[in-house]
Protein backbone atom coordinates (compact mmCIF):
# COMPACT_ATOMS: atom_id res chain seq x y z
CA UNK A 1 0.00 0.00 0.00
CA UNK A 2 1.34 3.46 -1.21
CA UNK A 3 1.99 5.76 1.76
CA UNK A 4 0.55 8.80 1.76
CA UNK A 5 2.54 12.33 1.02
CA UNK A 6 2.99 13.73 4.38
CA UNK A 7 0.41 17.40 4.73
CA UNK A 8 2.57 20.60 4.80
CA UNK A 9 2.33 22.43 8.15
CA UNK A 10 2.24 26.10 8.52
CA UNK A 11 4.26 27.67 11.18
CA UNK A 12 4.96 30.75 12.28
CA UNK A 13 8.91 31.80 12.01
CA UNK A 14 10.23 35.08 13.36
CA UNK A 15 11.47 37.38 10.25
CA UNK A 16 14.99 37.19 11.58
CA UNK A 17 15.13 33.71 11.13
CA UNK A 18 14.27 34.54 7.41
CA UNK A 19 17.14 34.75 4.81
CA UNK A 20 17.27 35.13 1.10
CA UNK A 21 17.61 32.74 -1.27
CA UNK A 22 21.34 32.85 -2.59
CA UNK A 23 21.75 35.07 -5.26
CA UNK A 24 18.17 35.63 -5.68
CA UNK A 25 17.80 37.09 -8.72
CA UNK A 26 14.13 38.96 -8.35
CA UNK A 27 15.27 42.49 -6.88
CA UNK A 28 12.42 43.48 -3.91
CA UNK A 29 11.01 46.98 -4.50
CA UNK A 30 9.99 49.55 -2.64
CA UNK A 31 7.42 50.74 -5.63
CA UNK A 32 3.53 51.30 -5.35
CA UNK A 33 3.14 47.29 -5.48
CA UNK A 34 4.70 46.93 -2.39
CA UNK A 35 3.10 49.71 -0.73
CA UNK A 36 -0.17 47.58 -1.92
CA UNK A 37 1.12 44.75 -0.09
CA UNK A 38 2.40 46.33 3.21
CA UNK A 39 -1.17 47.91 3.29
CA UNK A 40 -3.12 44.15 2.85
CA UNK A 41 -0.50 42.19 5.08
CA UNK A 42 -1.16 45.44 8.01
CA UNK A 43 -5.19 45.00 7.31
CA UNK A 44 -5.26 41.32 6.74
CA UNK A 45 -2.13 39.27 7.66
CA UNK A 46 -0.07 37.35 5.34
CA UNK A 47 -2.56 35.66 3.05
CA UNK A 48 -0.68 33.12 1.22
CA UNK A 49 2.18 31.10 3.84
CA UNK A 50 5.81 31.54 2.49
CA UNK A 51 7.84 28.55 1.44
CA UNK A 52 11.10 27.86 3.13
CA UNK A 53 13.72 25.43 3.62
CA UNK A 54 15.91 24.75 6.52
CA UNK A 55 19.46 26.31 6.47
CA UNK A 56 22.99 25.14 7.13
CA UNK A 57 23.99 28.08 9.19
CA UNK A 58 21.00 28.01 11.28
CA UNK A 59 17.42 29.86 10.00
CA UNK A 60 15.83 29.19 6.94
CA UNK A 61 15.89 29.98 3.68
CA UNK A 62 13.04 31.88 1.57
CA UNK A 63 12.31 29.38 -1.76
CA UNK A 64 8.87 31.86 -2.22
CA UNK A 65 7.88 34.97 -0.29
CA UNK A 66 10.41 37.54 -0.17
CA UNK A 67 8.38 40.42 -1.01
CA UNK A 68 5.81 38.80 1.74
CA UNK A 69 8.53 38.88 4.44
CA UNK A 70 9.54 42.54 2.90
CA UNK A 71 6.21 43.35 3.37
CA UNK A 72 5.58 41.93 6.59
CA UNK A 73 8.33 43.70 7.81
CA UNK A 74 7.23 47.52 6.55
CA UNK A 75 3.96 46.32 8.31
CA UNK A 76 5.71 46.35 11.41
CA UNK A 77 5.07 42.28 12.04
CA UNK A 78 7.79 40.06 13.99
CA UNK A 79 6.71 37.01 12.49
CA UNK A 80 5.21 35.28 8.91
CA UNK A 81 3.41 32.10 8.17
CA UNK A 82 5.83 29.77 6.51
CA UNK A 83 5.68 26.27 5.44
CA UNK A 84 8.75 24.37 6.00
CA UNK A 85 10.07 21.64 3.53
CA UNK A 86 13.27 19.62 3.11
CA UNK A 87 14.64 19.92 -0.60
CA UNK A 88 18.07 19.86 -2.47
CA UNK A 89 19.52 23.10 -3.92
CA UNK A 90 17.88 21.89 -7.60
CA UNK A 91 14.43 21.63 -6.50
CA UNK A 92 14.94 24.66 -4.61
CA UNK A 93 15.99 26.95 -7.38
CA UNK A 94 13.71 25.62 -9.83
CA UNK A 95 10.40 25.81 -6.96
CA UNK A 96 12.37 29.52 -6.63
CA UNK A 97 12.15 30.58 -9.97
CA UNK A 98 9.17 29.32 -11.07
CA UNK A 99 6.98 31.13 -8.19
CA UNK A 100 8.39 34.55 -9.10
CA UNK A 101 8.86 34.10 -13.26
CA UNK A 102 5.00 34.70 -13.71
CA UNK A 103 5.33 38.02 -11.99
CA UNK A 104 4.55 41.38 -13.89
CA UNK A 105 7.29 44.26 -14.31
CA UNK A 106 10.18 41.58 -14.08
CA UNK A 107 13.60 43.40 -15.86
CA UNK A 108 15.33 41.45 -18.34
CA UNK A 109 18.28 41.22 -16.34
CA UNK A 110 15.97 39.61 -13.46
CA UNK A 111 14.59 37.10 -16.22
CA UNK A 112 18.07 35.89 -17.58
CA UNK A 113 19.91 35.30 -14.16
CA UNK A 114 16.70 33.52 -13.21
CA UNK A 115 16.36 30.95 -16.57
CA UNK A 116 20.02 30.86 -16.39
CA UNK A 117 19.80 29.65 -12.61
CA UNK A 118 16.98 27.38 -13.50
CA UNK A 119 19.05 26.04 -16.93
CA UNK A 120 21.52 24.93 -13.92
CA UNK A 121 19.24 23.34 -11.83
CA UNK A 122 18.09 21.31 -14.42
CA UNK A 123 21.54 20.22 -15.89
CA UNK A 124 22.24 19.32 -11.96
CA UNK A 125 18.99 16.91 -12.08
CA UNK A 126 20.32 14.98 -15.13
CA UNK A 127 17.92 16.81 -18.18
CA UNK A 128 19.57 16.61 -21.51
CA UNK A 129 21.74 19.41 -22.15
CA UNK A 130 23.10 18.91 -25.76
CA UNK A 131 24.54 22.22 -27.11
CA UNK A 132 24.28 21.35 -30.96
CA UNK A 133 21.83 23.63 -32.65
CA UNK A 134 18.80 25.23 -31.22
CA UNK A 135 17.11 24.01 -34.43
CA UNK A 136 17.53 19.98 -34.08
CA UNK A 137 13.98 19.83 -32.87
CA UNK A 138 14.74 15.84 -31.95
CA UNK A 139 17.12 16.55 -29.26
CA UNK A 140 15.23 18.10 -26.01
CA UNK A 141 18.01 20.21 -23.96
CA UNK A 142 17.50 21.56 -20.56
CA UNK A 143 16.89 25.18 -21.83
CA UNK A 144 14.24 23.47 -23.83
CA UNK A 145 12.25 22.61 -20.59
CA UNK A 146 13.00 25.91 -18.64
CA UNK A 147 11.45 27.51 -22.07
CA UNK A 148 8.35 25.07 -21.89
CA UNK A 149 7.67 25.84 -18.17
CA UNK A 150 7.87 29.22 -19.22
CA UNK A 151 5.56 29.16 -21.95
CA UNK A 152 7.93 30.82 -24.31
CA UNK A 153 10.70 29.10 -27.37
CA UNK A 154 13.90 27.97 -26.47
CA UNK A 155 15.19 30.35 -28.56
CA UNK A 156 13.93 33.00 -26.40
CA UNK A 157 15.19 31.43 -23.55
CA UNK A 158 18.86 31.54 -24.90
CA UNK A 159 18.90 34.65 -25.90
CA UNK A 160 18.05 35.94 -22.45
CA UNK A 161 20.67 33.60 -20.69
CA UNK A 162 22.74 35.25 -23.54
CA UNK A 163 22.13 38.77 -21.40
CA UNK A 164 24.19 37.18 -18.41
CA UNK A 165 27.11 37.59 -20.13
CA UNK A 166 26.88 41.62 -20.41
CA UNK A 167 28.87 43.97 -18.25
CA UNK A 168 26.08 45.04 -15.62
CA UNK A 169 26.06 48.45 -16.73
CA UNK A 170 25.38 47.00 -20.11
CA UNK A 171 22.28 45.02 -18.73
CA UNK A 172 21.19 48.16 -16.26
CA UNK A 173 20.69 49.81 -20.31
CA UNK A 174 18.98 47.04 -21.33
CA UNK A 175 16.56 47.10 -18.08
CA UNK A 176 16.25 50.65 -18.71
CA UNK A 177 14.98 50.11 -22.19
CA UNK A 178 18.07 52.10 -23.79
CA UNK A 179 19.63 49.11 -25.70
CA UNK A 180 17.20 46.62 -27.25
CA UNK A 181 17.22 42.79 -26.97
CA UNK A 182 18.05 41.80 -30.02
CA UNK A 183 21.43 44.10 -30.37
CA UNK A 184 21.95 43.19 -26.83
CA UNK A 185 22.11 39.30 -27.36
CA UNK A 186 25.08 40.47 -30.11
CA UNK A 187 27.13 42.78 -28.06
CA UNK A 188 26.93 39.54 -25.17
CA UNK A 189 29.52 38.41 -27.19
CA UNK A 190 32.00 40.76 -27.32
CA UNK A 191 34.82 39.95 -24.98
CA UNK A 192 34.85 42.09 -21.49
CA UNK A 193 37.43 44.62 -22.71
CA UNK A 194 35.62 45.17 -25.94
CA UNK A 195 32.72 46.06 -23.61
CA UNK A 196 34.33 48.33 -21.44
CA UNK A 197 35.45 49.90 -24.74
CA UNK A 198 31.62 49.97 -25.88
CA UNK A 199 30.37 51.78 -22.39
CA UNK A 200 33.39 54.51 -23.55
CA UNK A 201 31.87 54.92 -26.68
CA UNK A 202 28.25 54.60 -25.29
CA UNK A 203 29.04 57.73 -22.89
CA UNK A 204 31.64 59.07 -26.14
CA UNK A 205 28.75 59.81 -27.90
CA UNK A 206 25.53 59.79 -26.22
CA UNK A 207 24.24 56.77 -28.24
CA UNK A 208 23.32 53.19 -27.78
CA UNK A 209 23.97 50.88 -30.53
CA UNK A 210 21.79 50.25 -33.06
CA UNK A 211 20.73 45.93 -34.04
CA UNK A 212 23.39 46.84 -37.24
CA UNK A 213 26.52 48.37 -35.37
CA UNK A 214 25.93 45.22 -32.83
CA UNK A 215 26.00 42.55 -35.24
CA UNK A 216 29.08 43.88 -37.03
CA UNK A 217 30.90 44.77 -33.70
CA UNK A 218 30.55 41.22 -32.71
CA UNK A 219 31.69 40.33 -36.51
CA UNK A 220 34.76 42.38 -35.87
CA UNK A 221 35.37 40.96 -32.42
CA UNK A 222 35.48 37.12 -33.92
CA UNK A 223 37.94 38.16 -36.95
CA UNK A 224 39.87 39.99 -33.92
CA UNK A 225 39.79 43.57 -35.64
CA UNK A 226 37.65 45.37 -33.01
CA UNK A 227 39.84 48.03 -31.32
CA UNK A 228 39.00 51.34 -29.87
CA UNK A 229 39.47 53.42 -33.07
CA UNK A 230 37.02 50.94 -34.91
CA UNK A 231 34.62 50.81 -32.24
CA UNK A 232 34.19 54.51 -31.52
CA UNK A 233 34.08 54.85 -35.63
CA UNK A 234 31.21 52.56 -35.50
CA UNK A 235 29.17 54.14 -32.66
CA UNK A 236 30.08 57.56 -34.99
CA UNK A 237 27.87 56.96 -37.65
CA UNK A 238 24.02 58.24 -38.30
CA UNK A 239 21.55 55.79 -37.32
CA UNK A 240 18.93 55.96 -39.96
CA UNK A 241 15.46 56.79 -38.41
CA UNK A 242 13.56 54.44 -37.46
CA UNK A 243 10.46 53.63 -39.49
CA UNK A 244 7.12 52.40 -37.74
CA UNK A 245 3.29 52.57 -38.03
CA UNK A 246 0.74 52.59 -36.71
CA UNK A 247 -2.58 51.11 -37.07
CA UNK A 248 -5.83 51.64 -35.97
CA UNK A 249 -8.92 48.94 -36.04
CA UNK A 250 -11.73 49.90 -38.56
CA UNK A 251 -14.04 48.56 -35.83
CA UNK A 252 -12.68 51.64 -33.32
CA UNK A 253 -12.65 54.18 -36.41
CA UNK A 254 -16.35 53.28 -37.59
CA UNK A 255 -18.34 55.15 -35.09
CA UNK A 256 -16.98 58.65 -36.33
CA UNK A 257 -17.63 58.31 -39.66
CA UNK A 258 -21.02 58.25 -42.03
CA UNK A 259 -21.79 54.52 -43.05
CA UNK A 260 -21.19 55.49 -46.54
CA UNK A 261 -17.60 56.26 -46.56
CA UNK A 262 -14.86 54.27 -47.57
CA UNK A 263 -11.76 53.05 -45.97
CA UNK A 264 -10.03 55.29 -48.03
CA UNK A 265 -12.28 58.37 -47.10
CA UNK A 266 -11.76 57.40 -43.94
CA UNK A 267 -8.20 58.10 -44.24
CA UNK A 268 -8.34 61.22 -46.10
CA UNK A 269 -10.14 62.92 -43.36
CA UNK A 270 -8.43 61.78 -40.52
CA UNK A 271 -5.35 63.11 -42.09
CA UNK A 272 -7.23 66.41 -43.23
CA UNK A 273 -7.87 66.64 -39.14
CA UNK A 274 -4.23 65.93 -38.25
CA UNK A 275 -3.22 68.79 -40.81
CA UNK A 276 -5.54 70.79 -38.95
CA UNK A 277 -4.66 70.30 -35.77
CA UNK A 278 -0.84 70.29 -36.16
CA UNK A 279 -1.43 74.05 -37.51
CA UNK A 280 -3.36 75.63 -34.90
CA UNK A 281 -0.61 73.68 -32.67
CA UNK A 282 1.72 76.05 -34.50
CA UNK A 283 -0.11 79.30 -34.29
CA UNK A 284 -0.59 78.72 -30.49
CA UNK A 285 3.52 78.00 -30.46
CA UNK A 286 3.77 81.76 -32.27
CA UNK A 287 2.20 83.16 -29.62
Amino acid sequence: MARAKPIDHIVELPLSELHDFPNHPFKVRDDEAMQETTDSIKQYGVLVPAIVRPREGGGYEIIAGHRRKHGSDLAGLSTMPCIVREMDNATATILMVDSNIQRENILPSERAQAYKMKLEALKQQGVRNDLTSPQVAAKFRADDEVAKDAGISGDTVRRYIRLTELAPELQQMVDDKKIGMTPAVEISYLKPEEQKMLLTAIDSEQATPSLSQAQRMKKLSQDGKLDDDTMLGIMMEQKKPETYSVTISGDKLRKYFPRSYTPQRMEETILKLLDGWLKKRQRSQER
